[in-house]
């Protein structure tokens, strides 16, 4: 059995900013990957193969309500669901980490504060190349430092609809985005393409996911090595149950094999991280691993998402409309008494999409004609924390999912506050609604996973210290989306990022 001062398991946001962040420390660490690398192919950007025959998907079973499905998310490459995501990092607000209350109930107060996490995210934006500008985002939290890279500029059209929202008497703002550009980094591949981007993987290298911004870094160090293809299938504990003796994985040949280390750091993502420990229980810990407080696998969160199509009375000639988002209804507002959520803006609607997701066309347009006038817009709103909105294992130890959607209100009043809005921005009243970047409906919305691992002071309320060390186990850390305490209503991966890099300091500072 090979011994590691540290193990890594999981290559997406957590686990890549934790090697990354770890490499210079000299230790011997190990990172597992249950995927391999993600091809660079042509069909990294044909729709048909990323949208609709879920080319990059896993192909594995989970259960909901007693029927099986084919997730389409995670993603089970080296730098996970980063691959494919939209790279859009947002900072959770001030108030987020604070008690709010929803109208469909409340969103609990985090273990740490705004100011905990501040100068983390300043270190996040810098490594993942995030572009934005502070000042126009009227809930924007409070910044020590600008934002490291300008914003991406708006293409005409883009610009028109920041324009019409301002008249409205909305703040529209630069949706910061993580991208690396030719005149930022000159290691950089392919030149930077950015029309099919939103979803889909990028063969430039040009998109800021974990793979180029953690795992590349964390490689050039001899003291770091990568196991592709080895899927981590249990958690071994010593002979107290305090530790984390050895991990257990499978190879591509089926193979088992084993590995321990000094400090484990679990980063599958919140799904996987949490049917890991249920999946790795023993005599000490018969429920499952760190769940004294049978608090895991519950609390899932993922958003609650609309993704919409508006057509417009001119052409929208935009290659990248990703570029503007609108916060001024993230909490209560005149609309309102309740926070409805976060506005931005996606990756284009291409014809074959169009037609996919509306058989019908509009009255007197073809699908390539709404298409070409089309606006497309991702409207999301907090998913609140609820204990039995939960991942467990059925009897076969596949994935299970116990879930009941909640505060749907205000996702609906986020929808026709927008929808209220169209006539002004230039738009045919009605709108497509399209489910491509998810590739299946609610309730099996998957791409922002979350809530699995919450963390906490009380072990028996929580799985995780904030410093996300499992309560039960003095040597296993979790850094994946499972420690949110609640969703908030951005997108989570630069709050994973940062919160991993505070973990990583203390490792630093006092573990290793």
């Amino acid at each position: 059995m090979d011994h590691y001062d540290v193990i890594i398991i999981g290559t997406g946001a957590g686990g890549g900013t934790m090697a990354r962040a770890l490499a210079p420390t000299g230790k011997r660490i190990l990172i597992l990957e249950r995927g391999g690398y993600l091809p660079r192919e042509r069909e990294n950007w044909d729709t048909r193969a990323v949208f609709i025959e879920h080319r990059y998907s896993p192909d594995e079973t989970w259960h909901h309500a007693g029927k099986a499905f084919n997730p389409s998310h995670p993603h089970y490459y080296v730098g996970g669901s980063t691959k494919v995501y939209g790279a859009a990092l947002l900072r959770l607000r001030e108030r987020d980490f604070e008690e709010v209350e929803h109208a469909g109930g409340v969103s609990p107060a985090w273990p740490i504060t705004y100011a905990d996490l501040e100068p983390y995210y300043n270190r996040a934006e810098k490594w993942y190349y995030v572009h934005g500008e502070a000042g126009l985002d009227p809930t924007e939290p409070p910044r020590s430092e600008p934002f490291p890279y300008a914003p991406l500029p708006h293409e005409p059209r883009i610009e028109k609809l920041n324009r019409d929202l301002k008249a409205l008497g909305l703040n529209p703002y630069p949706l910061p985005m993580g991208v690396r550009l030719g005149t930022e980094d000159g290691a950089q591949g392919p030149e930077t393409v950015l029309s099919l981007f939103d979803g889909y993987p990028d063969p430039t290298l040009s998109k800021a996911d974990s793979h180029v911004c953690g795992i590349i870094p964390a490689l050039e160090h001899d003291n770091v090595t990568l196991k592709t293809h080895h899927r981590v299938t249990r958690l071994n504990t010593d002979a107290t149950g305090r530790r984390v003796a050895s991990v257990t994985a499978e190879t591509a040949g089926g193979d088992q094999v084993s590995f321990s280390a000094d400090t484990v750091v679990l980063a599958a993502g919140a799904i996987n991280s949490a049917a890991l420990l249920l999946r790795s229980a023993n005599e000490h810990h018969p429920d499952g691993l760190a769940n004294s407080s049978g608090l895991v696998g519950c609390h899932y969160m993922s958003h609650n998402n609309q993704t919409f199509v508006a057509v417009g009375e001119e052409p929208n000639d935009a290659i990248f409309q990703k570029t503007l988002a609108l916060a001024d209804f993230y909490f209560e507002s005149d609309a309102w008494e309740h926070p409805m959520g976060l506005i931005q803006m996606l990756g284009k609607v291409d014809e074959l999409l169009m037609k996919f997701e509306s058989p019908e066309p509009l009255g007197g347009m073809t699908h390539a004609e709404m298409a070409q006038h089309s606006l497309d817009f991702w409207l999301q709103s907090e998913d609140l924390p609820d204990a039995e909105n939960r991942v467990a294992l059925n009897a076969a130890g596949e994935i299970e999912f116990h879930y009941t959607a909640n505060n749907l209100e205000a996702r609906d009043r986020l929808t026709e506050t927008l929808r209220g809005m169209l006539h002004d921005l230039g738009c045919r009243d009605d709108m497509v609604a399209i489910s491509y970047y998810l590739g299946q409906q609610f309730p099996f919305n998957l791409a922002h996973q979350m809530g699995t691992l919450r963390f906490g002071t009380d072990p028996a309320a929580s799985v995780l210290d904030p410093l996300c060390r499992a309560h039960d186990l003095d040597n296993l850390y979790v850094t994946d989306g499972g420690f949110f305490v609640s969703a908030g209503a951005v997108n989570p991966t630069l709050t994973i990022i940062a919160q991993t890099l505070r973990v990583a300091d203390h490792l630093t500072a006092e573990v290793l």
